[in-house]
């Protein structure tokens, strides 16, 4: 699907009504009570069985896919550090005194597609917890010298991860499969746009205030509360919020044509990597397409797969081969990844993984075990769902990503009824040699070292 058509489809749906109420389905266990407030935010409440202990979720919709200004990426992870930096009311560390002082645990997360902040603890502090995270989005205050020296943190994180190949992988993987798209730098950034961060103290004001509003935050409080007190502190507090989200144009990534790949030498000793990545669809709480990525990860290469009973069990080729496919807002990758036990296996291990797909693709399907992953999947998901933070998390990711508050309960929904022939479909439509990616990493030593 196109990212003008994606637009068209979220024009045409019908608006969130003020006040709304999903009841508990078998698909999905609560009851969600969902508010929009007239500045445009979302307030979704969900009574869960946690007595005297709540969890509140902010989903912002601003991750490394909103960073479209060349020599800018880096920003919406960047404010996931600046977001506790504290306001003229409440300076930094008064938050996290306040917090304390109840025992509440707090942190945050950014992602291609969202950034969440998430606080768990006793209800006797949910007042002084919905004034304080009100007051730090709607006032978040900070230095420039605060700010460059916040930069230089984020510059530090960058080189710590850099350690590992699995950035510099993310990194070559969906630079080469993606041309224009925002998706192809990762959630970090730039290597040379973070080194140039401490400079850009004005451009980071016109990043929060271009995507820190109601209109584009989402609200969840979930476990043992009072609803009415909880929704009068709510407007109360977040009522004067009355900035409004700025629109930009995320460019959309052509059709690939042709079979690409990359290769990685990495200068420290560790195991081969091969990683074949297909473009898939995006996301949508009213198609398959993310439910069917869930089911095609442990359909070829889980744990009950073929490929894996010849790769990692009797042959032992690869040390592990792993899918993690999660819901995007814009067409992104399905990626199976394998570490091999030697490079001499790599030819061997591709073809059992290409060989693998291509059956699928053909109509060769096992409908026993789709039907077991299916299973797997949907009771395995609900059953991860046992504090109130873990509910308030899952429901945060997937409304951030999906854009409504339900969008976890559809997705199970999805889960739930996704057939065989679904699967083939899927598999002949997108993962063929032309829309393939094909990343290769082997650890290699300077000149005079040894890997």
């Amino acid at each position: 699907m196109t990212r003008l058509v994606a637009l068209l489809l979220l024009l045409l749906a019908p608006a969130l009504p003020a006040e709304a109420q999903q009841d508990t389905s078998r698909f999905f266990p609560y009851t969600l009570k969902t508010t929009r407030l007239p500045n445009g935010l979302t307030v979704v409440r969900v009574p869960f069985n946690s007595p005297g202990i709540v969890a509140y979720a902010t989903a912002m919709r601003v991750g490394s896919r909103n960073e479209v200004e060349p020599g800018k990426t880096g920003f919406a992870h960047f404010f996931e550090h600046m977001m506790f930096k504290g306001t003229k009311s409440n300076p930094e560390g008064q938050r996290e005194r306040v917090l304390g002082s109840f025992g509440f645990d707090d942190n945050a997360f950014t992602s291609d597609d969202i950034t969440v902040y998430h606080s768990y603890g006793p209800t006797a502090g949910l007042p002084q917890l919905i004034a304080l995270e009100a007051d730090r989005f709607r006032n978040l205050e900070y230095s420039e010298p605060s700010f460059q020296t916040e930069a230089l943190a984020v510059l530090g994180e960058y080189h710590k991860n850099a350690a590992n190949p699995g950035l510099k992988m993310e990194e070559e993987l969906f630079g080469t499969a993606f041309t224009q798209h925002t998706y192809r730098h990762t959630t970090l950034g730039f290597y040379d746009d973070i080194k140039a961060m401490p400079k850009e103290y004005a451009y980071s004001r016109t990043f929060f205030e271009r995507w820190y509003t109601p209109d584009n935050a989402l609200i969840f409080i979930v476990g043992d509360f009072n609803d009415d007190q909880v929704m009068a502190a709510v407007r109360e507090n977040y009522g004067a919020w009355n900035r409004k989200s700025t629109p930009v144009t995320i460019p959309a990534e052509p059709p690939q044509k042709t079979q690409r790949s990359v290769h990685v030498d990495w200068p420290q000793p560790t195991q081969p990597r091969h990683q074949l990545g297909w473009h898939t669809p995006a996301s949508n709480p009213n198609t398959p397409d993310a439910a069917i990525q869930a089911m095609l990860a442990e359909y070829l290469v889980g744990k009950t797969s073929p490929a894996y009973k010849e790769l990692v069990l009797d042959k032992q080729l690869v040390e592990s081969i792993d899918s993690r496919p999660s819901p995007h807002r814009d067409p992104t990758l399905f990626i199976l990844d394998a570490t091999l036990q030697d490079e001499k296996h790599r030819a061997a291990v591709d073809a059992t993984l290409r060989r693998e797909v291509k059956a699928l693709a053909s109509g060769k399907v096992d409908a026993a075990r789709v039907k077991a992953i299916q299973d797997n999947l949907r009771y395995g998901s609900v059953m991860n769902q046992q504090t109130a933070q873990d509910v308030a998390i899952d429901l945060a990711v997937y409304a951030g990503i999906l854009g409504t508050p339900d969008a976890l309960a559809s997705y199970l929904k999805q889960l739930s009824v996704v057939t065989p022939k679904q699967l083939v479909a899927f598999a002949g439509k997108y993962l063929v040699d032309s829309n393939l990616t094909v990343l290769t990493l082997t650890p290699k030593a300077p000149a005079g070292g040894t890997p």
